[in-house]
């Protein structure tokens, strides 16, 4: 009686598992089931009205959902990261600010606001070069000095492809500059030459790049910082957006420059600086593009205010186009980040879609990009917009 109690009590107890087992399952099956989420098609270009907070707040479980359950197979992040391993570096190498050389377009109508910003920040010690000029051997008794190349994007691939031994020799210390209307994206022209890696400096542009002229007595402005502060993380830190960045072997030269005049720089890793990099792209493409469309000027803080759904469906499109195209998975939060920067920063910054950066800003992104090809097709077609460029059919 006592054997037959014994294995009754067993069974028992399984019974309870097994139910218990079967109850947690459906239970990860609903909750998976719940965070399901699909893109959904656009065919048209419309109008939609809806405030900056209602929509996102009930968008942002399941488009965070969206990216978090898709996978994708490529070795490029492996590679990049095993790349970092080999380099043995736990922590950024530091060098001063100091006199720099400023390299602008040597085409008159092609100088970038870029240039007067750059100077604007310095100690008045800098000096301006054109890509024909010969670099000084030394520069405030330095050998080696940044060299700050504000090229526009589309001289990029001749300067590097025209560099002379001299220039070559000195490549280490080149500072380019990538994001906003007049960077826009450089990596597929610098990985085309081995420029993207660690040691390279690159800077994320955080700042106002005002036009010659505008400041008082016809004056340049100084440069203005562009960055917001959102609120703060779960340890109570300030949480941060459109800050500028910086990495590669003047990273912290650059930060320098920057803090001194009042602009936040985050000086990182190149793998963080890239990331943060196509989070820009993304804001530059989209607020651009959704906005450009309209009848009516429209500016980055009306598309966060009255386009939220739009902008947010392109946006979900890039990144996990990004994802799966590039390795790159953009930093949990992005979209609140990029529609708090229109609404804190958008005002009276005018949408526009200019031939000269259509390739450096709105044909970069890999994928199909079905709704942004819609919206480009839309805005050559119909807007009048984009007519010295081809325009990606829509498959």
């Amino acid at each position: 009686g006592k054997l037959a109690q014994e294995e009754a009590e067993r069974n028992c107890k399984m019974t309870i598992e097994k139910k218990f087992l079967a109850v947690l399952a459906v239970a990860i099956m609903t909750i998976g089931q719940s965070f399901s989420f699909t893109l959904p098609k656009t065919s048209s270009v419309s109008k939609i009205y809806r405030t900056s907070s209602v929509y996102r707040s009930a968008s942002l479980l399941s488009s965070s959902s969206a990216l978090g359950m898709a996978t994708w197979s490529n070795g490029q992040a492996i590679k990049e990261y095993q790349d970092f391993l080999s380099t043995g570096k736990s922590e950024l190498e530091k060098e001063d600010d100091g006199p720099s050389v400023i390299v602008q377009s040597s085409n008159p109508n092609n100088i970038l606001s870029l240039t007067d910003a750059i100077i604007g920040l310095g100690n008045g010690d800098d000096i301006v070069l054109n890509p024909s000029d010969s670099l000084p051997a030394t520069l405030g008794d330095r050998p080696s000095y940044p060299i700050y190349i504000a090229l526009p994007p589309y001289e990029l691939t001749e300067f590097i492809q025209n560099l002379n031994d001299e220039w070559k020799s000195r490549a280490e210390d080149f500072v380019f500059f990538s994001g906003g209307k007049v960077c826009g994206v450089v990596e597929p022209i610098l990985r085309e030459f081995g420029m993207c890696r660690d040691s390279m400096t690159q800077v994320l542009v955080g700042f106002s790049t005002p036009a010659p002229g505008t400041g008082l007595g016809g004056t340049t402005r100084k440069p203005e910082d562009l960055s917001c502060m959102i609120g703060h993380d779960t340890q109570g830190d300030e949480k941060w957006a459109g800050q500028s960045q910086s990495c590669g072997k003047w990273n912290a030269a650059v930060a320098s420059r920057l803090d001194d005049n009042g602009i936040r720089c985050k000086p990182v890793f190149y793998r963080e600086w890239r990331r943060a990099m196509w989070e820009r792209a993304v804001f530059d493409c989209v607020f651009n593009v959704v906005g450009s469309v309209r009848e009516e000027k429209t500016d980055h803080a009306d598309v966060a205010m009255y386009y939220e759904l739009e902008a947010s469906d392109m946006m979900w499109e890039l990144a996990n186009n990004l994802r799966g195209g590039l390795a790159v998975t953009l930093i949990y939060g992005f979209e609140d980040r990029l529609f708090s920067m229109a609404e804190m920063r958008g005002k009276d910054d005018i949408c526009e879609l200019p031939d000269e950066m259509f390739d450096y800003s709105q044909n970069i992104f890999p994928g199909k990009c079905l709704m942004l090809k819609e919206y480009l097709n839309y805005a050559k077609d119909k807007c009048g917009l984009l007519q010295g460029v081809t325009v990606p059919v829509v498959p």
